[in-house]
């Protein structure tokens, strides 16, 4: 995670603007799979089912939801992969 004038930059984006439920979810999943624990994903997602369903999917699967920005024609999801439990 790099911070640059107090914004945090995520460490990863994944651009799934276009993208069908659940293979969005699918994607941003196995995206965060390879991060390290800790680490920040940007996912751009459609609005409608892809913004409804995959903050759910992922929270249900026990990642951090950070923020959720309206952008101009789809949304920008931040979702940290959390610390390996010991």
């Amino acid at each position: 995670m790099r911070e640059k004038g107090g914004v945090v930059n995520p460490d990863a984006q994944l651009d799934l603007r276009g993208t069908p439920c659940p293979i969005n979810f699918v994607r941003t999943k196995l995206r965060l799979e390879k991060m390290a624990a800790g680490e920040l994903l940007e996912v751009w997602l459609d609005p409608g089912e892809p913004i409804e369903q995959v903050p759910e999917s992922l929270a249900m699967e026990g990642y951090a939801i950070e923020a959720i920005e309206e952008r101009t024609g789809y949304f920008s999801l931040k979702v940290r992969k959390p610390q390996a439990s010991a």
